[in-house]
């Protein structure tokens, strides 16, 4: 069946949301970063996003009603997803580049496919087997570069990021099975709400200085607007949109689009330094992402079986 025109235009649009939106956040929260404290700026972002999904839900007819189960799992999925997950992430953009946060986090399948090999004993394929060796030799050439590592607090800011990396690949294996609002947007919605509460939770008992937005740099402000409205509301709608109108592997083709999107922004506006062995550890932990991803088996391995 030929795809109409109108989803067609739907599907490009989303796809521009997952690419180009989510690959420019990082630049967003280093800029915001550079003003506010990062666990009230991840806070005041996801409260605000909540309270006007939960609008759009309501002037939609959806419903918020939600268990004690179901509510005991969103909290422990948003703190694990955007409380640890997002809010160290923009903290460490603190540290260390944009661009260079973008591609360590791109490796996000690798640790995921390890996680579900270490506590579901999932059987990790010959392909993905590939897929993990290249992409232990991406990240350790991307981290593991002088001009990195001369840098102040940028150790503190790689081991903030691969916290966030574990804490987000353990939520996305507990989600597949928990009991969650059937209603994505409310389910996100609830994520976001007690994510945030938790950030802002953790910020005042870090005595992180609060202030009024009225307070901030338009610069700021600006931005802020963005990172709510793009990035926390309108891209992850896209994101689900898609998952029911294309395959799952073509939406995955964002992990390997926003690192370039990432490393291409923070260069333009931010002066971020591209060197060498990064562009070569992003081709190889990115060509390792693919392995991951994809869903062929190896030539070789078809002929041994045969």
């Amino acid at each position: 069946m030929r795809q109409q025109p109108k989803n067609r235009l739907y599907i490009i649009l989303a796809f521009f949301a997952i690419y180009v939106i989510w690959g420019s956040t990082y630049l967003w929260n280093k800029l915001a970063v550079a003003e506010l404290p990062p666990f009230m700026l991840a806070a005041i972002r996801f409260v605000t996003a909540s309270l006007i999904i939960f609008l759009i839900a309501k002037l939609t007819g959806k419903t918020l009603a939600i268990s004690k189960k179901q509510l005991l799992n969103v909290i422990f999925v948003g703190f694990l997803f955007l409380s640890i997950g997002n809010g160290l992430a923009v903290w460490a953009l603190k540290y260390i580049d944009s661009g260079f946060a973008a591609l360590q986090i791109s490796a996000q399948p690798l640790v995921i496919l390890l996680m579900m090999w270490a506590i579901q004993g999932k059987r990790i394929q010959p392909m993905s087997m590939v897929g993990v060796g290249l992409g232990m030799v991406g990240i350790y050439l991307l981290v593991g570069q002088k001009e990195v590592l001369s840098q102040q607090n940028a150790v503190a800011g790689m081991i903030m990021i691969f916290i966030c990396m574990l804490s987000w690949g353990y939520a996305s294996i507990f989600v597949g099975k928990a009991d969650l609002p059937k209603n994505y947007f409310v389910n996100t919605g609830y994520q976001m709400l007690t994510g945030g509460l938790l950030l802002a939770v953790m910020s005042i008992a870090l005595g992180e200085p609060w202030s009024s937005p009225l307070d901030w740099s338009h610069k700021t402000q600006g931005v802020m607007a963005l990172l709510v409205i793009f990035g926390s509301i309108l891209a992850f709608t896209a994101f689900n949109y898609l998952l029911k109108a294309v395959s799952p592997e073509k939406v995955a083709t964002s992990t390997y689009v926003n690192p370039i999107v990432a490393l291409l922004l923070g260069w333009y506006f931010l002066e971020e330094q591209i060197t060498l062995q990064s562009g070569i550890a992003a081709v190889i932990l990115l060509t390792g992402v693919y392995f991951i991803n994809t869903k062929k088996k190896m030539v070789l391995f078809r002929r041994f079986k045969r």
